[in-house]
């Protein structure tokens, strides 16, 4: 029997095998080559945020506030990226929107690309704009019973910091925490912080019954989120200052 070309049927039968065989090789590596990427960015991924949730408990551990008075020191730790200072602001506000009380408050804020905690009026938050959430909250205390009304403004200090690298870093946050309060007279109150991840803000101030809204002031590169408590209150500013020092 022959094939139509003249050649034995089961010699053109073989080269189709042989064929066949090499297309589905091909296929397989190529479909290999894939399954690897993806195994490669989805362990990458992981890594990525096992190191952003280390450096958001990092960051709330070394630079507790309210709690503490005197010298700390902590080490932080991180695979690749970014850690620095920015500017960030907080203000006081009465009930007709003048700024009574300002202050430069700071943030440090870690990048990997990927993944972002920002620590700032005592908040650590992850996440990035439209997406993110509160690790830890900011002092901010509020009773609808009593009255009272307390402005916790964590203060990092002046000092301006970067440090970056690839392959792990190592740094270390030394703080020397001190406190000053600051009692205003009985009134209508609101706060102002300035962020670029309004909404985990607008739910903690939500939770306290304060009515938010934001607003940009002169002078900073964000809007703030501004949070109202209505009612007389009796409130006070209780300032801690960190002096924060960023030895890389």
């Amino acid at each position: 029997m022959h094939g139509t070309d003249g050649q034995p049927a089961t010699a053109s039968r073989g080269q189709s095998h042989v064929v066949g065989v090499a297309l589905m090789l091909s296929l397989a590596v190529v479909a290999l080559g894939g399954l690897t990427m993806g195994v490669g960015t989805v362990l990458d991924s992981q890594a990525s945020n096992a190191d952003a949730e280390r450096v958001a408990t990092g960051l709330d551990d070394a630079l507790q506030s309210t709690e503490r008075t005197g010298h700390y020191s902590h080490e932080l730790s991180f695979a690749d990226g970014s850690l620095t200072t920015e500017d960030r602001t907080v203000r006081v506000l009465n009930e007709t929107g003048d700024v009574l009380q300002e202050y430069d408050v700071g943030a440090l804020v870690f990048d990997d690309g990927t993944n972002r905690v920002v620590s700032v009026a005592g908040a650590v938050i992850r996440g990035e704009p439209g997406n993110a959430w509160f690790v830890s909250e900011p002092p901010i205390t509020s009773s609808e019973r009593t009255g009272a009304l307390v402005i916790g403004v964590p203060l990092l200090g002046e000092e301006e910091t970067s440090v970056s690298g690839q392959g792990g870093v190592t740094t270390t946050l030394q703080t020397n925490v001190s406190h000053t309060e600051r009692d205003l007279p009985t009134g209508t109150y609101a706060v102002a912080i300035e962020t670029d991840t309004p909404e985990p803000f607008e739910r903690y101030f939500a939770e306290q019954n304060a009515s938010t809204d934001r607003q940009s002031f002169e002078g900073d590169d964000r809007d703030s989120v501004v949070a109202t408590y209505h009612g007389t209150r009796d409130a006070v500013v209780v300032l801690h200052d960190l002096a924060l020092e960023v030895n890389g």
